[in-house]
């Protein structure tokens, strides 16, 4: 089996960012030359088309890489309703598949350099009746890149998602985490311009980069690539 490095985008909480993050890292790479392969094992609160159920981040990724491979391997389990996946397949009378949140993968392997994968919610999001988005991570064994968003409460989600990845099974990798702003800049919160240094002090994983409200690109310093290795 082809070796593949690879990197699992995974966030703090549902909502930070992690699709844009992982589009605007998916289009630094594929600008390198590089052969992106991007797969979100499975997402809910998917939208209908033509009779069929549409992943906007799945989309997002797929166009961000260069719209590498066929769409629907993207994320190959899509649901409706806006549940943990495990939940919305019930809503719907249909069932997760386990092993298809695992197999799903090995389409990209051949076909890419380095492989993003978007994880569904935050690291202990359930997917699952006994597994969570950390037992994903642990099957592929990339390095996690954790998405925080910049918002009062971000250093205690930041740090409690650290400790997860540090305590789960026998720890999973972190390659860094990057500070996201998926919304315009509230002058209510005061905790703003202090949450970025704040984080890198008490973070033993690197912050890596810092993406603000309406950035199209990412910071090109970072080797992301490298990471992933």
């Amino acid at each position: 089996m082809k070796h593949v490095p690879g990197l699992f985008i995974t966030g703090t909480d549902t909502g930070v960012g992690k699709t844009h993050v992982g589009g605007l890292i998916a289009r630094h790479l594929a600008a390198r030359g590089h052969k992106v392969g991007v797969y979100k094992p499975a997402a809910s609160g998917c939208s209908r088309e033509g009779g069929v159920l549409v992943s906007d981040d799945a989309v997002t990724l797929w166009e961000a890489a260069g719209r590498p491979g066929d769409l629907e391997h993207v994320c190959p389990q899509r649901f409706a309703a806006p549940l943990a996946p495990h939940l919305a397949a019930v809503v719907e009378g249909r069932r997760l598949d386990a092993e298809l949140l695992r197999k799903g993968i090995e389409y990209w392997r051949p076909r890419s350099d380095i492989i993003l994968v978007e994880g569904a919610g935050g690291l202990m999001s359930p997917m699952g009746e006994h597994e969570y988005v950390a037992d994903l991570a642990a099957a592929f064994g990339f390095p996690l890149l954790i998405v925080v968003r910049n918002v009062l409460g971000c250093v205690n989600h930041a740090l409690q998602t650290l400790i997860a990845a540090t305590a789960f099974g026998e720890g999973l990798t972190v390659a860094g985490l990057v500070m996201n702003h998926p919304a315009p800049p509230s002058q209510e919160d005061a905790s703003l311009p202090w949450n970025y240094r704040e984080l890198a002090a008490r973070c033993k994983a690197p912050l890596l980069a810092e993406v603000r409200w309406g950035d199209h690109a990412i910071d090109a310093a970072v080797d992301w690539f490298g990471l992933a290795r």
